[in-house]
């Protein structure tokens, strides 16, 4: 197994990433990577990860990052990669070449201690072949940002030297450009201007090196205030007088490898190529920043027509030099809507042809044709472009096996299989930005056109949206009038209804509409009306279901209209029962649903919505008690809906985080048609989703645009909802003045309305939020206050439940006589209206009481009829937290036999439930048994 900390943070076995979880998990791991094999103590963990000021109950939160990690880490590294925690913390045992920071060094170390410059340099080249970015990547603390600019110093030293033995070697024509670029960037550094002027001289540029001497003597004086050194001063001198010991001849290029053909079958580059450098500079470093022995293989992947083949055509026109023994090139066809995909076997034919194999000689087996053509490959230096692949099976028997050769692949997919079996880094290609698609038109269109008419050259740019396909047609069709106004154009595109009229040419290879036309006229009549119903579709893909009620089917006619429209490629299945359509396609059908008659379109938009709403509502009727505030009760679907209903909790679960997207959507769309019940009565149906699923930027925003419905809604209900709602999401994230500013918005308008229940519930809401900031005592005065409003408004479930907070808070408080008073009503409330089972989280209550007043037998007979009840209804979750409290009472006692009992049990139970971190703290105190 191997980590990377020298850009990304990043772990690979055998080639392949290992999944190390989010940004913040993978700074733990970094953290310890740093002083692999040394113990590095909670504290310092803490410091290094979240800097001087960590969050709330950072040690449960660090202790689950760890624990993750191992259960990662560890099985993965077949037991070479270990993380154990000692007297001095934790310590991650690890081979150090196994680290890239360490073999960094390690590498350094041996060349600058190599007698032999061959030697030094190649140790020297491996070292900066470690590097893939900036140290530690993203992460952004002062200890990470302190280290990484140690590192950055210890690379540029490393580089300093490696250009030396460079130059002593002869290899000045190989490092004039990365001197040039490294002078540019450190122009006060005069070991590098020595370097670069020396190493221009020696390749007959001898004015220029001196004119270099020049700059770097400004500079230091504007910038120090000093002169140039001795040593530079010196170099300077013997430039000028010709000193004939500073040349020395480079090195014999080696002999040629191979008599083979050397095939350039690239297309030719876009002749006007605008914008990109940045896709351009992603794109090298994903070719030279692949793992040792593996092949690089970048996937440039992206929507139709935003320019996949395009930059990468531009790419290997800028870096043909990089592949001495030639490119093959071919187009697959992936989504070519006038013709199939092309087989691996027709490319592998092509290619073998290209490399000398003549027809009789290729085998008739496609395996073994796919290793004649690595054979080919495996001594040469060449680049295998696959332009418009359409997955990874296609891709699989094309690409090279040694690491000498690079494939470069475009795609609308993004083959994420190739990034887990063969390491494919993924480009996603977005759209130009404004100013390089007005650049790009501006060169297709010259300067002296488009000065004259600023703003209709910075309209057309955004009509196109930054497509680049789009730009192209728009220029062509411009060049075709040069008398014609832009302004003409531009008008002409600003017109939804005409966009694809201005992004046609006639030419089914240059006219989204001839294709997309041609495509629909051979469906049947229902399959093209069901095309149509989609263009109403806000989300980016579809279910069938959904899809039904859409357009009012039934179910299994939806699918097979579907999968009509899947093969004549106007509908893509990405995944089992989703369906999506390529962005230029989706314009197409939005252009057809736009004609469809308005009841059509009223009808198909509310019978989506609402198939949306009602799963919504049955999923999460699922996830709640039957007693939560607030619930609504929406409007029956309309006909021609069909929602569906899951049959457990885990389905409800894997519908919301399937359709999440299409619920967003859908609250957004219903918005926009003014159905603001629906907006606020979704976005109650996405709280114990999004809270379970800790979604709660998703959660901030639905609740925010359900309290601008609400601001619609003459019910004043809908507004204390959402501004409790938003009150208690905003806490959630961390923002406590926004949270109060919302909660006393809502209180204030529950007390003009009079509403108890509302008041009350916004008190419990303000009670937990003063709880989470540490001000037990404000929080217990709220909850008291919630207290006595449930209690006016007669709902005795949900008072026997405050008083189980209260007295909880009373507890935390050390409050320990009022603490149980409290939890005792709560009880006998819990009783008296037959529902003990509610009950079960206030005798935990009691025992938590009973063990911090020294009562230990009481407190083990609360914790024990707490867990039955909690067995009883299946509560998995309270039924650990009370096995870990019972563990705490059974050590007060010495019972330690049945405190490893509880515990280990707690500890299963935790993980079953992915709950890590309080796993890991049971772990740690069952750990502290042993010195006992």
């Amino acid at each position: 197994m191997r980590f990377r900390v020298l850009g990304e943070i990043e772990a690979y076995v055998d080639g392949r990433p290992v999944d190390l979880g989010h940004l913040r998990q993978r700074s733990v791991l970094a953290a310890l990577l740093v002083d692999a094999n040394r113990s590095v103590s909670v504290d310092q963990l803490a410091d290094r990860v979240w800097g001087h000021r960590p969050p709330q109950r950072w040690r449960p939160t660090l202790y689950s990052y760890l624990s993750r990690l191992r259960h990662t880490v560890e099985p993965a590294a077949n037991g070479a990669v270990g993380i154990s925690r000692g007297p001095g913390g934790y310590r991650l045992m690890v081979d150090a070449s196994a680290v890239d920071l360490h073999r960094f060094r390690d590498l350094v170390t041996r060349a600058r201690g190599s007698e032999q410059d061959d030697q030094a340099a190649a140790l020297f080249e491996q070292a900066m072949d470690l590097w893939h970015g900036p140290g530690f990547g993203t992460l952004d603390t002062p200890w990470f940002s302190a280290q990484r600019e140690a590192l950055a110093h210890e690379r540029f030293t490393m580089r300093l030297d490696r250009n030396d033995v460079a130059l002593r070697r002869g290899r000045h024509g190989d490092v004039l450009a990365d001197l040039t670029a490294q002078a540019a960037a450190h122009s006060v550094d005069e070991r590098l201007a020595g370097q670069l002027m020396l190493a221009l001289h020696r390749c007959g540029r001898s004015a220029e090196a001196l004119a270099h001497f020049d700059r770097t003597r400004r500079t230091l004086s504007e910038e120090l205030g000093i002169d140039p050194g001795p040593q530079l001063r010196r170099l300077h001198r013997r430039i000028l007088a010709a000193d004939a010991s500073l040349i020395v001849q480079a090195p014999a290029p080696a002999p040629a490898a191979t008599s083979l053909p050397v095939p350039c079958q690239m297309p030719t580059p876009p002749a006007l190529f605008a914008g990109r450098e940045d896709e351009l500079e992603q794109l090298t470093k994903a070719f030279w920043d692949t793992p040792e022995g593996t092949v690089a293989i970048p996937v440039i992947c992206g929507p139709g027509g935003v320019g996949k083949s395009w930059l990468a055509s531009q790419w290997v026109s800028q870096n043909t030099q990089r592949f001495p023994d030639g490119q093959l090139y071919v187009d697959l066809h992936g989504f070519d809507p006038r013709t199939p995909p092309l087989p691996a076997r027709a490319a592998l034919s092509g290619f073998l042809d290209a490399l000398g194999i003549t027809r009789d000689r290729i085998p008739a087996d496609i395996d073994a044709q796919s290793a004649l053509y690595r054979s080919l490959l495996a001594d040469r230096r060449m680049l295998i472009v696959l332009d418009d692949a359409r997955d990874a099976d296609q891709i699989r028997p094309l690409l090279p096996g040694g690491p000498s050769c690079a494939a470069l692949i475009t795609s609308r997919n993004r083959l994420t299989p190739l990034t887990a079996t063969h390491g494919a880094s993924l480009l996603p290609l977005d759209v130009l930005r404004p100013n390089e698609a007005r650049a790009l038109l501006e060169r297709r269109l010259g300067a002296d056109r488009t000065s004259t008419e600023p703003e209709a050259l910075a309209a057309l740019a955004e009509h196109c949206a930054g497509l680049p396909l789009a730009l192209a047609i728009v220029a062509a069709r411009a060049a075709m009038h040069p008398d014609f106004q832009l302004a003409v154009l531009a008008e002409e595109l600003g017109r939804t209804t005409d966009r694809l009229t201005a992004l046609d040419l006639g030419d089914l290879t240059v006219s989204m509409r001839a294709v997309f036309a041609s495509s629909c006229a051979a469906l049947t009549p229902a399959a093209a009306r069901l095309f149509a119903f989609l263009g109403l579709v806000r989300s980016a893909d579809i279910t069938a279901t959904a899809t039904a009620s859409l357009a009012g089917l039934a179910p299994t006619e939806a699918r097979v209209l579907l999968a009509e429209l899947e093969s004549a490629h106007l509908v893509r299945q990405h995944r089992p029962g989703r369906y999506r359509m390529h962005d230029l396609v989706r314009l197409y059908a939005v252009e057809l649903a736009a004609v469809l008659p308005d009841q059509e379109t009223v009808h198909g938009q509310n019978r989506l919505l609402d198939h949306y709403l009602h799963t919504a509502f049955a999923s999460n009727r699922l996830l709640d008690g039957p007693y939560t505030p607030f619930r609504p009760q929406p409007e029956p679907a309309v006909p021609g809906s069909n929602p569906i209903s899951p049959d457990d909790t885990a389905a409800a679960l894997q519908w919301f985080d399937e359709e999440h997207e299409c619920l967003l959507n859908a609250q957004a769309q219903a918005a926009i048609l003014g159905r603001h019940r629906f907006v606020g009565q979704l976005a109650w149906t996405l709280i114990s989703y999004q809270l379970s699923r800790h979604r709660l930027e998703e959660y901030v925003s639905v609740w925010q645009t359900a309290l601008t419905a609400a601001e619609h809604d003459d019910n004043p209900a809908a507004r204390i909802l959402a501004h409790w709602r938003l009150g208690f999401a905003s806490s959630r994230v961390g923002d406590h003045a926004q949270a109060l500013d919302h909660l006393h918005h809502a209180l204030d308008l529950a007390e003009r309305s009079n509403d108890l229940a509302g008041q009350a519930h916004i008190y419990r809401t303000l009670a937990r939020a003063w709880e989470e900031q540490g001000d037990n005592t404000r929080a217990l005065d709220h909850a008291e206050h919630a207290l006595r409003l449930y209690q006016e408004v007669n709902h005795p479930l949900w008072e026997a439940n405050q008083l189980n907070a209260v007295g909880w808070m009373h507890a935390r408080l050390g409050m320990y006589a009022r603490a149980r008073a409290r939890c005792e009503q709560a009880l006998a409330l819990f009783r008296a209206q037959s529902l003990p089972e509610h009950g079960a989280s206030t005798l935990d209550s009691l025992g938590y009481i009973a063990h911090h007043t020294g009562r230990y037998g009481d407190a083990l007979e609360h914790y024990e009829q707490a867990l039955a009840l909690f067995r009883e209804v299946g509560d998995l979750a309270n039924e650990a937290d009370t096995l870990a409290n019972a563990g705490e009472t059974h050590l007060a006692l010495h019972q330690y036999q049945e405190t490893r009992r509880v515990w280990e049990r707690a500890i299963e139970l935790y993980r079953t439930q992915n709950r890590t971190a309080e796993a890991d703290g049971v772990c740690d105190r069952l750990a502290s048994l042993e010195t006992l």
